[in-house]
């Protein structure tokens, strides 16, 4: 069976990995070049995307911000999973907020912005401190400004204006503030969904985040209430897109109570921990659900965490030295806070995983590798 990704990076690479056992053939669409490549070996193929569909028995993406018109050829073929509702949904972030509206499922207060009086009336509305973010094109901690005093709020405007000015008619651009809620954590949920409408989550994850861009995951540490408010808004919004395949939410967990930061349609950063932390991953998963195949364990089997891999040329061998750990590597070009790749290490119990973080972080210097040594320190008291 054929499998067609639209997008070339490290999602798409890690789904055909995942795949070959399953006899799943994934080939990907880079929407930069307009060529049709092995996500694993990039070798260019000698077809058109159009005769790519033809050839995939499924099509689905590993990102939100398809072109247009791909995304309409791709969703004409009637092949096209999770569906082009729930991917245009998650790379707007207006589209979103209705979205959990209609679900009921609890977010941020907000209000949409397109001209200086909708800004002017969320500052009165919501009071600052506001965080405010565009709709669409931002990810990573981009395309977001905090609003905390009102002698910011001119310039801020002005850059919000040049963005809402950037946009076109068939391709308009807006933006959402929101209240500023102090949170205790940031959380995630991982879960797929399915042809026939059923619903398995992975277990909850901790994520920490520096300068807006994840560096540490950690799944296993949970009590079965928060759980369930995760694994409920998860079955809400699924339920709602008709969704096919993984879906991630990232939450705000306010003293006990989540509230949903952004839904991601696809395999998701945070939940690279599944790759050795269960017996089937998110990405074997979203393959399963969007071929057809019944869905395998998410269960977890011990806990793991996730060392996100930036900006750096290699990951040091002395890290597959500490027990259970395994380094994935991307095969990308090195830059400045770029994704390169994400080390798991998994544990018997949080105790051990501690400190296996622990011998970690003496490998990996602190300055590119944020947090590991303290959630060592935390897990090893705990």
């Amino acid at each position: 069976m054929n499998i067609l990704v639209l997008g070339a990076g490290q999602l798409a690479r890690m789904m055909s990995l995942s795949a070959t056992h399953l006899d799943l053939h994934v080939l990907a669409y880079d929407v930069g070049s307009k060529q049709v490549i092995d996500p694993v070996t990039f070798a260019t193929k000698e077809f058109t995307l159009e005769q790519a569909i033809t050839r995939s028995h499924a099509i689905t993406a590993e990102f939100e911000h398809i072109p247009h018109d791909v995304l309409t050829l791709c969703a004409q073929s009637g092949k096209f999973y999770p569906g082009a509702q729930a991917i245009a949904t998650g790379g707007d972030r207006a589209k979103e907020k209705a979205l959990l509206d209609k679900a009921k499922v609890a977010c941020a207060p907000y209000q949409l912005i397109t001209e200086k009086g909708h800004f002017l009336n969320a500052i009165e509305r919501l009071e600052m401190p506001l965080v405010v973010k565009t709709c669409q094109a931002g990810y990573d901690g981009k395309g977001q400004w905090r609003v905390k005093r009102q002698e910011d709020v001119e310039q801020i405007w002005s850059e919000m204006a040049t963005f809402i000015a950037s946009g076109t008619e068939l391709a308009p651009h807006s933006i959402i503030a929101e209240k500023m809620i102090p949170f205790d954590r940031e959380v995630s949920i991982i879960g797929v969904r399915d042809k026939q409408g059923q619903c398995k989550t992975y277990p909850l994850t901790e994520n920490q985040h520096t300068n807006g861009v994840l560096t540490l995951s950690i799944a296993g540490k949970e009590k079965l209430a928060i759980e369930q408010q995760a694994q409920d808004a998860f079955n809400a919004i699924a339920n709602a897109l008709d969704y096919v395949g993984v879906l991630a939410i990232e939450f705000f967990d306010v003293q006990g109570t989540l509230l949903v930061n952004e839904i991601a349609p696809r395999v998701h950063n945070s939940g690279h921990w599944t790759q050795q932390g269960c017996h089937v991953s998110q990405f074997e998963n979203h393959m399963r659900a969007v071929s057809g195949l019944p869905l395998g364990s998410t269960e977890l089997i011990r806990p793991t965490a996730m060392i996100n891999v930036l900006g750096q040329s290699s990951i040091p061998h002395s890290v597959l030295g500490v027990s259970d750990t395994t380094s994935h590597w991307y095969a990308k070009e090195a830059k400045p806070g770029r994704k390169m790749g994400h080390i798991n290490v998994s544990g018997k119990d949080l105790k051990q995983l501690g400190e296996r973080l622990d011998d970690l972080a003496a490998i990996l210097p602190e300055h590119d590798y944020p947090g590991v040594k303290a959630t060592a320190d935390s897990l090893i008291g705990a």
